[in-house]
């Protein structure tokens, strides 16, 4: 169980770290990284960093599929972990 928050918290701090640093990038006009490494980190576990980042740093706000998929992702995960952690 130790196992997993250890990862969750690692991948979300990626997630967040990516998030700052496409934002970055987009403003500087530089080479982003791209929406599946991005949505991959978020399914990975990363919802929560991604959806953090983008509030934080109003980066991909309007896009659908952040918008609306990130949410989706952390519910769905969400569920996931309290099925696990009831039925263990």
């Amino acid at each position: 169980m130790r196992e997993i928050i250890y990862y969750l918290f690692i991948v979300n701090v990626v997630s967040i770290l990516f998030m700052y640093a496409d934002k970055k990038r987009a403003i500087r006009g530089e080479y982003r990284i791209s929406e599946k490494v991005l949505l991959g980190l978020s399914v990975m576990g990363g919802s929560l960093g991604i959806w953090f980042g983008m509030h934080s740093f109003h980066h991909k706000t309007k896009k659908p599929i952040f918008k609306y998929g990130v949410p989706i992702i952390l519910s769905i995960q969400i569920i996931l972990y309290i099925v696990y952690t009831f039925n263990k």
